[in-house]
Parts: C-alpha cells; structure tokens; sequence
C-alpha cells in the first residue's frame, strides 16, 4: 500500500493494482507467450487493438521499451527521428535513440510541445548523400513535460499528414492517450487513426502494475516482435500481468476524468499566491508549478515539502515542479497540497 499519510504526486505510475486487478491476476489462465500460446496475453492484444483502431498489438514491459521497439522496427542506423525538444524518447530514455537505434535526433522547440505541420516540413530532410534520411516522426500525447499538454484530434492528423507528404511514418508516444481522448470527448481510435504505430501504459492513470502495447499493422507489429527479441525478448507466463491490462482498459478509461478535475482544483487555488506560478487550466492530469518568484529552486521547494508537510512531488525543470493526479489522490490531498505550497511560499519570501 501506499505510505499512510503521504500526499504523493511524484506520479501515476505510483498507482497500484485494484482489487478486480488482483483476483484477475490470481485467476488467470496462462501459457508461454514468448511461444503465442498464453490466452491472456493474446486476449489483451487483440482488445487493446480494437480499441485504438489498430490491427495488431503487441505486450511489453514498460512504455520506455514500447518506444525503443518501435523506433527499432522504423529506424536504421545513420537516420534521423523527428521529435519535439522535451519529448520522452528525448528527456528520459537514458539515450537510447543515439545508443540503440543509432540515429540522430531533430529537436523542434514548441512552446507547448505540439508540432505544428510547417514546422514538421521544415525538419524534413532533403535527400542528400551529405544528410540523415529522415525515417520518422515522433509525437507525444499527451505531453509530458510540456505540463500534460494535449494534442487535439486535428492537430494529430495535421502532423501526420505533414510527415506522410514526404513518405515519413509517424509515431505516437501516447504513454497517456486515454487522458487526452477523456480529456477531449472523444474516442482513442480518433487520436490515433492518423498516426503509423503507438503505444501506450497500463501502468499509470489506467493503474496496471506492469505494461505497455505497441500497436499497428500486422506488418509492423510481426517485426516489432523481433526487435522485442532484440532488446529482451517476450516474457513467459505474461497472462498473469496481461490480466491486469484487460480490467485496466475495460474499467479506468471514464475515471481519468475525475484525476483531470483535481488537477484544475490544485490549479486554481495557488493562483495569485505571490513568488508561484501557475496556469489555472491544467489540460489533463499535470500541474507545472514554477516557483521561481520564492527565490528557491524546485528541489529546495519540494524537499520543504516532503520534510515539513509529507507533500511529495518532482522536480521537472531547475525552478518548476510537477503535481500529477491519479486514483490514490483525492479533494482532501489536492487541498493539503496547495496549503503545503502556501506555507512553504509564504515562510520563503518573509524570511527572505
């Protein structure tokens, strides 16, 4: 269980499984998936891809490995990836771009981490024996580290198309698709229609305790699986955690939308606190707060957090910290959190 009396909002993949996760996992049927045979396995695998309006999936371990596998199966040594400059296969997947796939990286600096289609053909190389062939776009929704930004169903399509005019595929990085499909009222299959291959977590919002889906054609996924060799191979007897995604998918999808609600009510009560800055309409389930106008950096700030009112967040940048929602936070731990960010603002600026 989660630590008694800790308000946490490092993250949602602190979420743990619910009890319909636990007694499936109990009672699944398994079998080698490494060989196909394990039933659960399969059967998430065929659900998760109805769902996104794919024709295929595949299970892995983490949503870090589902973007390597894919880059793997799209990129060849030498090539170039389109991304935006803090996306996660950029930030925080230990370089894996450069040291795997060993392609190069074309970074686009956006103010809210959404591609816009200009840009997209901008970063298109030329063909040239002096350049990088550009083999794919990378995307993000939502965006991590641009604050939980969310790409509209029509922004998507636009930087598909953009891609696609140049015979680039896209990728879409949508570790959080279901929050931006809740977030926006409509279905995933629509925000991922435009887009060559995806993948995306169970083990965070949808609260799974291990797993990600790589999803395409069945073209694409048959090779994926290969490059899932590559990089580790499948897992065994995986219907014991596959069970888990098939409760995740069927029954934490609409409940995002509660974690979308207390982000906008921490939000909205630090607006106007002096030295904090904040937008008061977070759009899914992240809060960026920068605290730079205290005169701390966002460890100092955090660190004061944890130690003098058990409010546990990240440090994203050198003055801004990350709050994000989930199941395990409720009205009465949002409201600790923005009494924590008060007192430590407050006791800054008049000891300062």
């Amino acid at each position: 269980m989660l630590l008694k009396g800790r308000h946490d909002f490092r993250s949602d993949t602190i979420t743990e499984p619910t009890e319909a996760m636990r007694r499936a996992m109990y009672e699944a049927e398994v079998g080698d998936s490494a060989r196909g045979d394990d039933p659960t396995v399969a059967a998430l695998e065929e659900e998760a891809a109805a769902l996104l309006g794919k024709e295929a999936a595949m299970l892995v371990p983490s949503g870090t490995m589902a973007n390597l596998v894919s880059l793997l199966t799209w990129v060849r040594r030498g090539e170039e990836v389109i991304a935006e400059h803090r996306a996660h296969v950029v930030m925080s997947e230990a370089g894996s771009l450069g040291g795997v796939v060993g392609a190069m990286v074309r970074t686009i600096v956006t103010p809210d981490g959404i591609l816009r289609p200009e840009q997209v053909e901008a970063a298109v190389r030329a063909p040239s024996v002096l350049s990088p062939r550009t083999a794919l776009l990378c995307i993000e929704n939502t965006h991590n580290y641009a604050g939980g930004t969310v790409w509209s169903v029509e922004q998507v399509r636009a930087a598909a198309e953009a891609a696609h005019r140049h015979d680039v595929p896209v990728h879409m990085d949508g570790a959080r698709i279901f929050n931006a499909a809740v977030a926006l009222g409509v279905p995933a299959a629509e925000l991922a229609a435009p887009v060559d291959s995806l993948m995306f977590c169970l083990s965070k919002g949808l609260s799974a305790p291990v797993g990600s889906l790589v999803l395409g054609t069945r073209a694409f996924v048959e090779e994926a699986r290969k490059r899932r060799q590559m990089v580790g191979g499948a897992m065994r007897q995986a219907g014991v955690l596959a069970a888990a995604g098939l409760v995740a998918i069927r029954t934490m999808v609409e409940r995002l939308a509660e974690d979308h609600q207390r982000a906008r009510r921490l939000a909205q009560q630090l607006v106007g606190v002096p030295g904090i800055e904040v937008g008061p309409e977070p759009p899914s389930n992240m809060v960026m707060v920068d605290v730079r106008g205290t005169g701390l950096s966002a460890a100092e700030f955090g660190e004061r957090l944890a130690s003098g009112h058990n409010v546990w967040t990240l440090a994203v940048a050198p003055t801004v910290l990350r709050f994000v929602t989930h199941r395990h936070v409720d009205d009465s731990d949002v409201d600790q959190a923005a009494r924590a960010i008060r007192a430590v603002a407050g006791s800054r600026r008049i000891g300062a």
